[in-house]
């Protein structure tokens, strides 16, 4: 009766061992996938709010600022041929090479048409994949 009961106890211990570890799991990867969706939600806003104030831009100067990121981050800030400045809404973070980054340090591209703008970030892997890879993870926005 006595070795039993500690047969008992122990399979008990290994089954409540299994299941926390397969409920931790779950909880973590549920977590992961949560903040993943909240950074993708502040990315896209953020992206909104520059796609605005680059059209804003190209209202009052007559083009899209011209360069790179840090020379279309400079150019909103005013330094342009009509030195104004567009406000990107909420601040846009920047590294200290003055580019506009997305939430996992990468810089943005821009790219400019004669109508058109696209953002592109790297997403959480931080490198720019071929679209149609099966693991890219890179956010691309145009409007």
């Amino acid at each position: 009766m006595k070795s039993a009961l500690i047969v008992i106890g122990f399979v008990s211990v290994i089954v409540v061992s299994l299941w926390a570890g397969a409920t931790w799991t779950t909880f973590r990867v549920k977590a992961r996938e949560s903040q993943r969706q909240l950074t993708n939600a502040h990315l896209n806003e953020e992206v909104d709010n520059l796609f605005t104030a680059l059209q804003k831009y190209k209202e009052r100067v007559g083009s899209f600022p011209a360069g790179g990121n840090a020379d279309v981050a400079k150019a909103l800030q005013g330094n342009n041929s009509k030195n104004v400045i567009v406000i990107v809404g909420a601040k846009l973070d920047t590294n200290d090479k003055g580019e506009y980054i997305d939430p996992w340090g990468t810089p943005l591209r821009i790219y400019f048409s004669d109508s058109g703008i696209v953002i592109r970030s790297a997403g959480v892997n931080r490198r720019f994949d071929d679209p149609a890879a099966a693991d890219a993870d890179d956010i691309i926005r145009s409007n």
